[in-house]
């Protein structure tokens, strides 16, 4: 059975990267009816945090990304790493290196003056007596040969084990380290596909030779190429948003994003748009991109809008119920969001945006000074028959009221435009909105009357 693994460092935020990352592991594991791990590599007890952690799986709930199992958790494992960690040195595949910083740092600087590749020399690799004083403990990585493997995405790669020098798996403290405990867990946690950032080309070979040498068969390994910013460089804060939960601060809907992720770097023919079934029917690896793909904005807000329009009406309700609380707007008393929803569609491509130009739906309005020059006194008489003919409307529709706005400036000797966007500054505040006839529908008779009264 395919078993897949997410494993993120609870180090800050979830970035797009790791979620996009999340994302190719979870449709991998669903279209091969196998099992979704999420492993929270939480090591490094200085960079680790409890809001890390908690912003990690707030994000995997709001991308609906399900895991099968976990969540676990590495620093929960320490005794396991202790006991791989004794096995080793007793078989000797590992040994107990007591070179000092000094002398490190020395070695280092030497070789870098030389013009070597900076690694460590093998000095204690073949000490046979425990010495007094503080160690780590360094992998017996082997001196000839190559390691050679098949990326499900890059083909085949080679690395010669000369290049690879004795990696330290457990620091002088006691604690692991990286390339150790990922190997121990994927081990223990019977992992078959590890799919991860490209930035981790480097450590496969190392963690394979330290399978190898617990007699474990390594999982097959598929590297993702990194995002990019839309100006070709590496992605950053200044792209604007790189954190998943800031997706949805900015209006974004989860299915937006998945299906904008998915799309860096992995194509099925021409189609832009995706449910989620058709993911986990069409996702391979094999059609993943081997070249960085760019972040495009435009894009992404493109598929937000389309998502507003025709995806999940109780999801975008949801989320716009989320927004507006977030502006302190009270939805109890106006009209259904779907119908909000339905009317601002066409005009806004994110539900912050929506929330913020949805307000008199549901508040009183405040005018400028500005918009107050609207109602000019040719206007203002206008503004006074019309509100008598609203009041005696026996249905609040959009054709009833369309009928009054257009009998009203034609009984005045002014074009319905004229008419209507004094009209739409009385009830809404501001001089934009849905068609005026729809607005005032959603905003209600009594409303509407109240407004304009106050013209």
């Amino acid at each position: 059975m395919v078993r897949t693994r997410f494993a993120p460092s609870p180090t800050g935020y979830l970035h797009i990267g790791g979620a996009r990352t999340a994302l190719y592991c979870w449709l991998y594991s669903r279209k091969t009816n196998g099992r979704f791990i999420l492993r929270i590599e939480d090591t490094d007890l200085e960079r680790s945090t409890k809001e890390s952690v908690q912003a990690i799986l707030d994000a995997m709930a709001w991308l609906k990304l399900d895991y099968d199992e976990g969540p676990f958790y590495q620093t929960h494992h320490f005794d396991r790493y202790r006991e791989v960690i004794d096995e080793m040195l007793k078989q000797g595949t590992a040994y107990r290196c007591y070179c000092s910083k000094e002398r490190l740092e020395a070695l280092r600087e030497q070789q870098i003056a030389n013009k070597e590749k900076p690694r460590y020399d093998g000095h204690c690799r073949h000490l046979t007596q425990t010495q007094e004083g503080p160690f780590v403990v360094r992998f017996k990585n082997p001196e000839e040969g190559v390691v050679e493997f098949d990326d499900l995405i890059r083909g085949k790669l080679v690395f010669a084990n000369q290049e690879l020098d004795d990696l330290i798996i457990a620091r002088s403290d006691g604690t692991p380290t990286y390339n150790f405990t990922v190997v121990v867990d994927d081990m223990d946690m019977q992992i078959t596909h590890v799919m991860r950032g490209d930035d981790h080309i480097n450590n496969t070979p190392r963690q394979i030779n330290i399978f190898r040498a617990l007699n474990k068969t390594p999982p097959h390994y598929a590297h993702i190429p990194m995002i990019l910013g839309s100006d070709g460089k590496r992605l950053s804060k200044r792209h604007g948003a790189v954190g998943v939960m800031q997706y949805r601060e900015d209006g974004f809907l989860p299915q937006a994003l998945l299906n904008y992720l998915v799309r860096l770097g992995w194509s099925h023919g021409d189609q832009e748009i995706f449910s989620m079934d058709e993911l986990i029917q069409y996702f391979d690896l094999s059609s993943v991109n081997r070249a960085a793909a760019a972040i495009n904005p435009e894009k992404l807000l493109w598929l937000n809008q389309h998502y507003i329009k025709h995806g999940d009406v109780a999801e975008t309700m949801k989320e716009l119920a989320w927004q507006l609380e977030k502006l302190g707007i009270n939805t109890n008393d106006g009209p259904p969001l779907t119908e909000i929803i339905k009317a601002q569609g066409e005009r806004t491509k994110t539900l912050k945006e929506m929330a913020e130009r949805s307000r008199y739906f549901f508040e009183e309005v405040t005018m400028s000074d500005e918009m107050k020059l609207h109602f000019t006194s040719e206007i203002k008489p206008a503004l006074k028959i019309l509100r008598e003919k609203l009041s005696e409307l026996s249905s609040w529709s959009k054709e009833a009221i369309h009928e009054v706005l257009q009998a009203t400036a034609e009984s005045q000797g002014l074009k319905l435009g004229k008419l209507a966007q004094p009209v739409r500054v009385a009830v809404t505040g501001g001089t934009i909105s849905p068609p005026l006839d729809v607005t005032m529908v959603l905003i209600g008779r009594d409303r509407v009357l109240e407004r304009l009264d106050l013209v």
